[in-house]
């Protein structure tokens, strides 16, 4: 991406579609109408392409909307059927614009179809009219569809007059960004332009991918999403741009996008973050990585060699995080081929290792403790019993089997029967201790093993347990009874949400702990303040009410067919646990619950926030976690209301009297800045040199933002009619620049981006903008003289 004016790993599509409506005779010919009336389209220069057998296409196209017949062209199954394995499929259409020989490879072949820019499609209509089987048959369907795509950039850049999609206001704004951090100027260097276009165009899929909820990883999307991000940087280093930088780029894709997709400003902050976390990481073995490449190329040079081994591929990508994608461009710019299938091998490798690390964590697993639990599974009476006897079958101390263990031993216990919740479902798993004649066991987490065994995870604190000793198992019953009240007060919040909200809301994932509970569910939009109140009040009026709780285990079926709701994330056998809760709430649900509503006490709602595209996320307290925070939070008040002089109820009203007064107070300090920003701007005056005719002020001034060196430069444009104007300030260990040039100089080649840039590269930076005004940054303040020195050079340089 970014060498062709048209490709894109993100784009927007366009079109319209009927399932069983209108067909061919109405769809061809209202794309024709919104294309040359809507759009405004000039028809000699629409082509049209159709498959190669679909006579009544061409009929329609020639016949109906009268375009000529040398104007439509008939392509193979390659380009004009659209299939993608059995089921439905079917010829399709093409529109096209000829955007004139100036854009073609001026081969005599040239046409609908060339790879060239002359002939760009821009609207791709499918007539989804079969249905093939596996054997390769293609079976008219009852009733047909049609399913259109028209890519948003393509017809942007035709209705704009420009000549690429990197040049439509979708995406140019996003390149003058990345051209103000680099210091470069885009359409001035083929290899340039290159660079600006791959990061323009990435950072577009980067922060939509990351707004839809995408996360880099090592696998499937998130690999996808890793892949781009760091291409995008390596591109940036390209460029000169050694910090991170892609976040800045962010903003620009956010503001341009916004407007269509809201919730990109609602996560922008997350974006940011994500995409800088990713970035840094990244730069931090970009430099290692590069270095050992280069030299690895210069060895195969000088060796006559042209294939970099896969071994060697996979040590960048797995040291230094390297995608395979980018060491492959990287040799290519050298004549470097990389060994793609070493490189796979290497990959599946790791991956063995990795599983064979999972199942010895999964402890006791396949390698060398598989023996131990061979047909080995754990009893839960934990529903209605939390002490209980068990006896012990296996002992690993240490991540080692042993007979016995002594105090202080780090141990994984696994007992023929157990009242220990393991962790599943989102609820934690139980804590509490073990105890045996000899010994005890303060167990810290319960988890249970695919093939069935709990497994109690905890430090020997007295004496010595060993193997096929009798312990009891006792329950921390006041933290079991918490998790409890969290894990009843979802479902209700849950069934809440579905009343509120609507039936579209599921959930999505959750966290039950013992001080908290976290909810997943799907939304499209966040909860009003209006909304939240009303789940609260739900859920706590179905607490008030004391609702006995149904719990019983019936066959899957049977309980889908009552209405139960199966989660997200789980599963399930034939036969499954039903909780219900009144005629408000009933769901496949394997955790652990109080037995009446109303033991759960109070529940309080303490926010709720995106987490990712239709996700949305709660997160609220119950029980005596919810009272703990009601009396932290009456605290706060207090001691706010103490201060601020009043009682609790007067807290709004003063809170708003102060801001006000700190209010006025800014605006106070804004109009002496402004007078105090006046004075220094007049005597500046007395500071102006003559350069080869040309007034010039270039002066170090003391600023608090760059709006300060704005508002100088303003109040100095009456007193310098004919005059170029640099100021420079150190704010924050940092250099800001601001460059002013009259219009008659402008108009006799002096550009204020121009003498800015070379000013904020001697102080390790760069900038640009209009040639009237435009500004910079640098790294280097101490080099601040010597970069507005550069500056008055630079104007001599002009003038001379």
């Amino acid at each position: 991406m970014g060498r062709t004016a048209r490709h894109h790993t993100f784009f927007e599509m366009l079109g319209n579609f009927s399932f069983g409506d209108y067909f061919k005779a109405e769809a061809i010919p209202w794309a024709w109408e919104f294309l040359t009336v809507d759009l405004g389209l000039p028809k000699d220069k629409l082509w049209v392409s159709v498959y190669t057998d679909d006579d009544e296409a061409f009929e329609i196209w020639n016949k109906e909307v009268g375009v000529p017949a040398e104007r439509i062209v008939r392509l193979g199954k390659e380009t004009n059927f659209w299939e993608i394995g059995p089921g439905p499929c079917g010829p399709c259409s093409e529109i096209y614009i000829d955007l004139g020989p100036e854009r073609g490879c001026g081969q005599v072949t040239c046409g609908v179809g060339c790879d060239c820019d002359r002939y760009l499609e821009i609207w791709n209509l499918v007539f989804t009219q079969f249905d093939r089987d596996l054997e390769g048959n293609y079976t008219p369907l009852p009733k047909k569809n049609i399913d259109t795509g028209m890519g948003l950039e393509r017809i942007a850049s035709v209705l704009q007059g420009v000549p690429s999609n990197f040049d439509t206001d979708l995406l140019l704004p996003i390149i003058r960004t990345t051209e103000n951090i680099a210091g470069v100027g885009y359409g001035e260097q083929a290899k340039t332009d290159v660079a600006l276009k791959v990061i323009a165009d990435h950072s577009r899929a980067v922060v939509y991918l990351i707004g839809d909820g995408v996360l880099p990883s090592n696998e499937g999307r998130g690999y996808v999403l890793r892949r781009l991000l760091r291409r995008a940087v390596r591109f940036g280093r390209l460029l000169g741009i050694k910090e991170p930088f892609l976040s800045r780029v962010a903003e620009t894709v956010i503001q341009i996008g916004q407007s269509g997709y809201p919730d990109l400003a609602e996560k922008e902050g997350y974006i940011k973050q994500a995409i800088q976390r990713e970035e840094e990481r990244f730069l931090s073995t970009l430099d290692t990585g590069l270095s050992i490449l280069t030299n690895w190329v210069k060895g195969l040079k000088e060796q006559g060699e042209t294939t970099l081994s896969g071994v060697q591929a996979f040590r960048l990508y797995d040291t230094y995080g390297f995608p395979l994608d980018l060491t492959r461009e990287i040799l290519r710019e050298e004549g470097i081929h990389v060994d793609e299938a070493g490189f796979q091998a290497e990959m599946e490798a790791q991956r063995e290792r990795a599983r064979a690390a999972r199942q010895e964590a999964d402890g006791m697993g396949v390698l060398n403790g598989s023996s131990r639990l061979a047909g080995v599974v754990t009893e839960f009476i934990g529903y209605t019993r939390l002490v209980e006897q068990g006896r012990i079958l296996a002992l690993r101390v240490n991540g080692e089997w042993e007979e016995e263990a002594e105090e202080g031993a780090e141990v994984d216990v696994v007992l023929d029967r157990t009242p220990f919740y393991a962790e599943a479902g989102g609820q934690v798993g139980d804590q509490g201790l073990l105890e045996g004649r000899d010994g005890r066991v303060q167990v810290q987490n319960t988890e249970r093993l695919a093939s069935g065994a709990i497994v109690h995870h905890g430090v020997v604190v007295s004496g010595i347990i060993r193997v096929n000793e009798t312990v009891t198992a006792r329950v921390d019953g006041e933290r079991r009874w918490a998790t409890a009240r969290h894990h009843t007060a979802t479902h209700l919040i849950h069934q809440a949400l579905r009343r509120v909200l609507g039936e579209h809301v599921h959930q999505s994932g959750s966290l039950v702990a013992p001080e908290r509970l976290r909810f997943d569910f799907s939304h499209f939009a966040p909860l009003t303040e209006e909304q939240l109140r009303e789940v609260e009040k739900i859920v706590n009026n179905m607490i008030l009410e004391d609702i006995s709780l149904e719990i019983f285990v019936t066959e899957r079926a049977k309980a889908e067919a009552m209405g139960a709701m199966a989660l997200f994330g789980e599963k399930y056998g034939d036969e499954v646990r039903v909780v219900k809760i009144g005629e408000f709430s009933l769901e496949l649900c394997g955790g652990t619950h109080v037995e009446r509503t109303g033991q759960i006490g109070l529940c309080r709602i303490l926010g709720e926030a995106s987490v990712g595209a239709g996700l949305r996320r709660i997160e609220a307290v119950a029980g005596l976690s919810a009272l703990k925070r009601w009396q932290e939070e009456t605290s706060i008040v207090q001691q706010a209301a103490s201060l601020l002089g009043g009682t609790a109820d007067e807290l709004p009203e003063r809170i708003s009297s102060l801001q006000a007064q700190l209010k006025e107070k800014d605006k106070e300090l804004s109009r002496l800045n402004r007078t105090l920003l006046e004075l220094k701007a007049k005597e500046l005056l007395q500071r102006t040199q003559i350069v080869n005719g040309v007034t010039v002020l270039a002066a170090e001034v003391t600023a608090g933002s760059m709006e300060d060196l704005r508002f100088m430069v303003d109040s100095l444009k009456p007193k310098l009619p004919s005059a170029v104007v640099v100021l420079g300030s150190r704010l924050a260990g940092k250099v800001s620049l601001l460059s002013y040039v009259t219009k008659d100089l402008v108009a006799k080649g002096l550009s204020a981006s121009d003498i800015v840039r070379a000013a904020a590269q001697v102080a390790g930076g760069g900038g640009g903008g209009r040639p009237e005004m435009a500004q910079a940054g640098g790294k280097e303040p101490a080099k601040l003289p010597a970069a507005l020195q550069r500056a008055v050079e630079v104007i001599k340089e002009k003038t001379s």
